[in-house]
């Protein structure tokens, strides 16, 4: 078992080298293990110049310490931060002299003359990833939505999700949460007073209008849902698989969304042979994009070993994406053979792709042959890799496909696919409550159940009601120091 209690330690910044770097601990009672170590008093908050000393006297490091006496730190305890030259091997030395003054201090109880605690201190040892914040949370300092914007705040890949990772951060996600629950708190509280008072002729609930505030609760969730379908966008993107027959033109197309040179293109077909994928931003929302092998029958003349196992992988590919462009030649269509591939290759991609997973038409090479005028596809896009044209068209297809709204960026937060699951109960829930208050004779008892797992599924996103596996899972995938 893992003490939460003992105070801990670990370098906070990145691993290379650096101008500064880090090491933090945080624990409860560090006063005066920071004062041994730093050889004086730190007055809490400002920056102190000290130096740090091996067993022998020696200087290791100049380092300015910052002392946050709590609860009012990061994490709600103690916290020392010792800023450093950023060697990873300095740092390593500070981290362990830290560590080596804890242990020596309470092994020998060198320091009698102060009044220390019995013992003086706990042993200090090492942080696990995420263990700073997930004492802020423990420590009420974050709710677990706050908590997890920390490290969607770190990975955020486009400057969007990082003002939503910061929205969140500050609250903004778990405010709108809150509203939710007191509301759904004030409709409990009128169903229980029925429940326990009926033998008065006084109704409660026609009286306070539950119907209408439970229809405005409803509403307000449907909202929460629009934008934290958003926010989940920004942080995970999509994965869109650019797919078709060989010389269509795959590579140049993710060449010219990614604006370099990429991937290898040359006229010879099975060029490309790997999986080649980038990471894209259009309007802030992060787009894995991903260039496959050209499809064709295994058995095809000239297709050799390496190229069976590229389409092998980029059928595990199509399988897996949020959405497929199916890029099309338009120079080739009036072969017969083209043709019958490209149909074939439709066939596949009803039985590999998900009904749920759009496939999206794209027509290739339009500078060369003028596009028809009239298609058998409706929503085909026509665009040439080498010129540009049509891609901007193609852009604004794939947000529509992820369900971007642009007019909603600015009031985005950060959110997850846990967040997208717990709400969904909830509106599971109060459609259920919804129901049963408009029969004539509704079951209260009922309702108020439902009513109270919708209010639990909503206090499980800030971590009201939270399983300490969960926590395990959020936490394990910080970086260590935070």
């Amino acid at each position: 078992m893992i003490d939460r209690t003992a105070p801990i330690i670990a370098i906070a910044t990145a691993p290379g080298r650096g101008a500064v770097g880090i090491v933090r601990a945080s624990g409860a009672g560090l006063a005066p293990w920071a004062r041994v170590l730093c050889q004086r008093d730190l007055r809490p908050r400002e920056a102190t110049l000290v130096p740090i000393r091996d067993g022998y006297g020696r200087i290791i490091d100049q380092v300015i310490a910052l002392f946050f006496p709590g609860p009012h730190s990061y994490t709600g305890e103690d916290v020392l931060e010792l800023q450093a030259h950023g060697g990873p091997v300095v740092l390593q030395l500070i981290l362990q002299r830290c560590l080596e003054v804890a242990q020596r201090a309470s092994a020998s109880r060198e320091m009698s003359r102060e009044p220390w605690p019995s013992p003086w201190l706990p042993h200090l040892r090492m942080a696990r990833p995420g263990e700073f914040t997930e004492r802020a949370y423990l420590n009420q300092k974050l709710d677990l939505a706050q908590a997890e914007a920390v490290a969607d705040l770190i990975d955020a890949s486009t400057e969007a999700a990082a003002r939503s990772a910061s929205r969140s951060l500050e609250g903004a996600f778990s405010r709108e949460v809150q509203a939710l629950q007191e509301g759904l708190t004030h409709l409990r509280m009128l169903v229980e007073a029925t429940l326990d008072f009926p033998e008065e002729d006084i109704d409660f609930l026609q009286q306070a209008d539950a119907r209408g505030q439970l229809d405005s609760l409803a509403a307000q969730l449907q909202q929460l849902q629009a934008r934290s379908r958003q926010g989940r966008l920004l942080r995970e993107g999509i994965r869109v698989v650019i797919a078709g027959q060989p010389n269509a033109g795959k590579s140049s197309l993710l060449n010219a969304l990614a604006g370099a040179e990429l991937a290898i293109v040359t006229p010879q077909a099975g060029t490309t042979r790997d999986v080649i994928s980038h990471v894209l931003q259009i309007e802030g929302v992060p787009l894995h994009v991903i260039d496959t092998a050209g499809l064709r029958a295994p058995d095809s003349p000239g297709v050799d070993e390496v190229e069976r196992i590229g389409i092998e992988r980029a059928w595990g590919q199509i399988a897996q994406a949020d959405a497929v462009v199916f890029l099309h030649d338009l120079t080739r269509q009036p072969l017969a053979d083209y043709q019958a591939v490209d149909a074939q290759l439709e066939a596949d991609f009803a039985r590999t792709v998900s009904a749920q997973i759009p496939v999206l038409h794209v027509w290739n090479k339009c500078d060369v042959v003028a596009p028809p005028a009239q298609t058998v596809e409706a929503a085909a896009l026509y665009v040439s890799a080498h010129t540009g044209e049509g891609l901007q068209a193609l852009r604004s297809r794939l947000l529509e496909i992820a369900g971007w709204q642009s007019s909603q960026a600015e009031g985005v937060f950060m959110a997850r696919e846990r967040h997208l699951q717990a709400l969904a109960h909830v509106q599971q829930h109060v459609h259920s409550a919804q129901d049963i208050l408009q029969q004539t004779q509704p079951a209260l008892d009922v309702l108020a159940e439902e009513l109270r797992l919708s209010q639990q599924a909503l206090c499980s996103i800030t971590g009201e009601f939270t399983a300490d596996d969960l926590l395990g899972v959020i936490f394990s995938r910080f970086c260590i120091g935070k």
